[in-house]
């Protein structure tokens, strides 16, 4: 059978080609027989078109070209067209040839020596498969003898095709990629090649491309034949003999053509250096590990075999041998594969934070800023000083500790560029809030986190985002809530005063010093007892103008309404009535800016809602809030119905008689000898005015104007597409006077009647609303003094729809 179309060949064709191997003489070449010659012409001859097109593709384009390789291996194995299998294979290995794109090297050596990998598992199952017979079945650990002829010539055949290679580099990395099929053939297979293929690696001259090949075959060395250590070794002692080439003048010249600096150089040579000592120190014994190591001392403590020796060597080698290595990695100085100072500075810092005290840390970080500093090399460092901060505050939870570290500070000023600047004050501010448990007042702290808090606030601008903005204020707000200094409320004051000038461009920020300086005043009116001193009392009106000078700063209109009457309600707790007065007097004017929309959440949404919300509640403070001498009586009361009068509402919109009925509940609360709360030491005017007739007159008065208003309204509601509004606004009505209002008066009980009619006039109400509602007076007639309710349920029809 010949050569070029299938596996075997006769004995005596392969003995004349292995005698021609190994000869390797002139004679033997002119001897050569045609077949041998038409063998060597087909391998060289391997679609040369493909393995140029892969010269000028992309990486990616690359790696897929690769893996199409790959596959049409295994299709071309499966289809039984081997020659066309070892072409590939051939074709691929002869692109470890090439380091035109030298950084590119170690990834296409990974995915060649897949394709080799792949090409030997197929050779040996292909092998191993022939030895199978009816008879027997060959074992996992079989040996030469239990192997057919048959199988033995297909090795053979396999063997002598890869010897007529005529290129050192796809010979060897073919043949390396199926020893394990020398097991087919004799015991000492294995370990004759492994010498012999370890003596072709020196004819490789490019010293990258040869610490490559001897990492691919310590690999394959270690799977098939763990216990030839020695061939291993020889393998790593010949890479030491020329590890020399590295700096020679052919590797120079290849980088200055190439455009690549030698610290980019040398790192690639790293991976393979890594897999070889690996492979060689495994299971090694320390005579071994010390004798690599004298080896390499000699070479002059190269930066990089050392690199290598401690990524590979056994922990307890090394921690044995602690002060001789840093001897050497002290006495280390070279500029192609430098120390990398900053990596080994953010490990080390983990190691002293978890065993040592901050005066190690603070030595660190001392040294860090020494090295990191000359000629701004801080600069090209962020990512890892950033590592190195996290580290430290992750370790130090006690910040008083944490800023008596005299250079955590000057550690933090080499952070210049601002984004990393404010990102790395970000992490503090977080660690602080989540585990700072106690408030603290510790002067070194404050100062610090102040000119965190700082940076964080002065980094806001209008391009700035609204989510970093709440981000950045709800740290700054957790710091302010975290500061207390006891019961030196003066010392506490002038700390929300400086911040205030400090953190003025975040809004929230305001809002929660506010609500702090809120609670300071209410803090002093609890530890008085509500007995202010005339200390005290001029304490709480700093307070006050406190809150009263820093709203209008404020943008959110309605932030600035709920913060005016919560300080009113503040001022008037601490009997400081005029300044209460000015809060809500404040809070009126404020009003009529209110916009139709306010945005929410991203959204523009209608205002009356939130409007109709707050003046409901400034109802309720403005039952207690007793009238100024000098301007009549309620004043305040009809400063707002005025206010309220003139509003714009919405058309179509029913908000401003909810609000005109929500007047008359706090007018008929006004009309009581005694009102329904108090604060304490404050007199209403319950107490002022003794349900004097004058003051109850001029309630009834705003009573009838505020009642005709809505009246009004419920008028102009008579039209088709508004009944449905005039039923339940008519039901509303109805219900505030009867639980508001004294059904007594003929008038008001009139009125009530004909407000019950009203909502049922067009058939629009609810039936069994208005059902519960006469349940509900019919059952309230019963009780003592409500008998008039009895008649008034008479005159209360319900109307059936027809």
């Amino acid at each position: 059978m010949p050569f070029p179309g299938g596996e075997l060949v006769s004995e005596k064709s392969i003995l004349c080609d292995m005698n021609l191997f190994c000869l390797g003489k002139a004679t033997a070449t002119s001897a050569m027989s045609e077949k041998v010659r038409t063998r060597l012409e087909e391998l060289d001859d391997f679609e040369e078109g493909s393995q140029k097109e892969l010269l000028n593709l992309t990486q990616q384009d690359y790696v897929n070209r690769i893996e199409e390789l790959n596959q049409s291996l295994k299709d071309a194995w499966a289809s039984d067209q081997k020659v066309k299998a070892l072409k590939i294979v051939i074709q691929c290995s002869k692109l470890l040839s090439d380091t035109s794109v030298i950084q590119f090297y170690p990834s296409k050596f990974v995915l060649i020596t897949d394709i080799l990998d792949t090409f030997g598992k197929l050779v040996y199952e292909r092998i191993f498969s022939m030895c199978v017979d009816n008879r027997s079945v060959l074992p996992d650990h079989f040996s030469p003898e239990n192997v057919n002829d048959t199988a033995k010539e297909t090795c053979l055949n396999w063997f002598f095709k890869i010897a007529s290679i005529r290129e050192l580099i796809p010979r060897f990395y073919v043949e390396a990629s199926i020893l394990k099929c020398n097991k087919f053939l004799s015991k000492t297979g294995i370990s004759e090649c492994l010498p012999r293929l370890t003596c072709m690696i020196r004819g490789i001259g490019d010293p990258l491309v040869s610490v490559y090949a001897r990492a691919y075959l310590c690999r394959v060395g270690m799977e098939v034949a763990p216990h030839l250590k020695e061939s291993l070794n020889k393998n790593f002692f010949d890479f030491l003999l020329t590890f020399k080439q590295i700096h020679g003048d052919t590797v120079q010249n290849q980088l200055v053509v190439q455009g690549v600096e030698l610290p980019s150089y040398l790192p690639l040579y790293s991976p393979a250096m890594d897999w070889i000592f690996q492979c060689i120190s495994y299971h090694a014994p320390e005579a071994l590990l010390t004798e690599m190591m004298e080896r390499c001392k000699k070479l002059g403590n190269n930066a990089l075999l050392l690199n290598s020796v401690m990524s590979a060597f056994r922990a307890e080698f090394i921690a044995t041998r602690s002060m001789d290595f840093i001897g050497m990695i002290k006495e280390c100085d070279e500029s192609g594969f430098p120390k990398d100072y900053v990596n080994c500075a953010e490990v080390w810092v983990e190691y002293t934070c978890k065993h040592f005290t901050k005066r190690e840390v603070n030595t660190v970080l001392a040294d860090v800023i020494k090295h990191m500093t000359p000629d701004r090399a801080f600069e090209d460092s962020y990512p890892q000083l950033q590592s190195i901060i996290k580290k430290v505050i992750a370790h130090f939870h006690d910040f008083s500790v944490l800023f008596s570290v005299e250079k955590f500070l000057p550690f933090l000023d080499m952070f210049q560029k601002e984004s990393v600047r404010v990102e790395v004050c970000k992490c503090i501010m977080e660690v602080f809030i989540k585990h700072q448990q106690e408030p603290t007042k510790d002067p070194v702290i404050l100062n610090a986190l102040l000119h965190v808090c700082k940076t964080m606030h002065d980094s806001v601008n209008a391009l700035t985002l609204e989510d970093e903005k709440r981000m950045l204020a709800y740290l700054i707000n957790g710091f302010i809530k975290m500061v207390s200094f006891g019961r030196d409320f003066e010392q506490q004051l002038s700390f929300y005063v400086e911040a205030r000038s400090m953190f003025c461009n975040l809004e929230p920020v305001l809002v929660q010093l506010i609500h702090s300086v809120n609670r300071l005043a209410m803090e002093t009116r609890k530890v008085m007892k509500g007995n202010h001193s005339r200390k005290t009392a001029a304490f709480v009106r700093a307070c006050v103008a406190y809150c009263f000078i820093t709203i209008p700063s404020l943008v959110g209109i309605f932030t600035r309404l709920n913060l005016y009457l919560h300080s009113g309600q503040v001022a008037l707790a601490n009997q400081c009535l005029s300044q209460a007065d000015a809060f809500f007097k404040a809070a009126i004017s404020l009003i009529p800016e209110v916009p139709k929309t306010i945005n929410i959440d991203g959204k523009m949404r209608p205002s009356e809602s939130f409007l109709l919300e707050f003046l409901c509640n400034f109802f309720s403070t403005l039952l207690i809030v007793p009238d100024h001498p000098e301007h009549g009586v309620l004043f305040l009361v009809r400063e707002l119905l005025n206010v309220i009068q003139d509003y714009t509402w919405e058309d179509n919109s029913d908000d401003k008689i909810r609000i005109y009925t929500c007047v008359l509940h706090l007018l008929s609360a006004m009309s009581q000898e005694t009102y329904l709360y108090h604060i304490d030491k404050v007199d209403s005017n319950d107490s002022l005015y003794g349900g004097d007739t004058k003051f109850l007159a001029e309630n009834n008065k705003l009573c009838e104007t505020v009642m005709a208003q809505i009246l009004e309204h419920l008028k102009t509601l008579a039209k088709d597409e508004a009944l449905k509004r005039q039923s339940s606004l008519g039901l509303s009505f109805f219900n505030s006077i009867l639980a508001h209002g004294d059904l007594r008066n003929n008038r008001l009980n009139q009125l009530s009647v004909n407000l019950w009619h009203l909502a049922q006039r067009h058939g629009c109400a609810d039936t069994r609303t208005m059902v519960k509602t006469l349940e509900y007076i019919k059952k309230r007639s019963k009780h003592p003094d409500m008998g008039h309710l009895s008649e008034l349920a008479l005159r209360l029809p319900l109307q059936t729809r027809t």
